[in-house]
């Protein structure tokens, strides 16, 4: 194949997408340039809005349009008394698909390492002041079966222990090492159904 830096860069940034290798990064660089009228012109057209437009809200991690509030924790329709606390945006938008749960989400943007690390960059003081500042009676810790979604959920029943909110986590049907996202309706309907309680020592 002929050098060309154009394509040669748009390959490397589209196989940094999950799941795709330079193998696929190179079929779809084809497709595109092939339909550059159909796909190329207005695909880079809503990319530039994206990237213009759509922003993360700081108070409860998701998604949205910069000149307007956010609809899962300011502008909701309906009031709610329970939090889903999810690693990212994947997992939420597989939880509502599943019309499981009905409540709002906070999107911590990623989890603790087992090493402890990155805590601040999440969004775990945030929860803490939407549960105080909302009434929230329940907190719904969904994250990943993994040491890292453990570490997080635990770090975070620890901070919401003044708040006196009672937390939960997914039980059955959540494997080890599973990760939301990946989990099919049947899986997410019975974790969330038979979550539990968090039990903590106490000093």
């Amino acid at each position: 194949m002929q050098n060309i830096n154009e394509i040669e860069e748009l390959i490397k940034l589209i196989s940094k997408l999950p799941g795709l290798g330079p193998k696929s990064a190179k079929r779809i660089v084809l497709k595109l340039i092939n339909n550059r009228d159909e796909l190329v012109k207005p695909m880079a057209n809503t990319l530039a809005q994206v990237y213009k437009n759509v922003i993360r809200c700081q108070a409860c991690g998701t998604l949205k349009s910069n000149s307007l509030g956010c609809n899962n924790c300011e502008n909701s329709k309906e009031k709610y008394n329970k939090i889903c606390v999810v690693e990212d945006i994947a997992d939420q938008w597989s939880i509502e698909n599943s019309n499981i749960y009905k409540g709002y989400f906070h999107i911590l943007g990623g989890t603790i390492s087992s090493a402890g690390q990155r805590k601040e960059d999440l969004l775990i003081n945030s929860l803490v002041e939407r549960v105080s500042r909302e009434n929230i009676e329940e907190v719904i810790l969904a994250t990943s079966a993994t040491v890292e979604g453990q570490t997080t959920a635990y770090y975070i029943e620890d901070s919401l222990k003044k708040t006196n909110t009672k937390v939960t986590k997914l039980a059955q049907g959540l494997p080890v090492g599973g990760e939301i996202e990946s989990l099919d309706d049947g899986t997410l309907y019975s974790a969330f159904k038979n979550r539990t309680g968090i039990k903590t020592n106490s000093d």
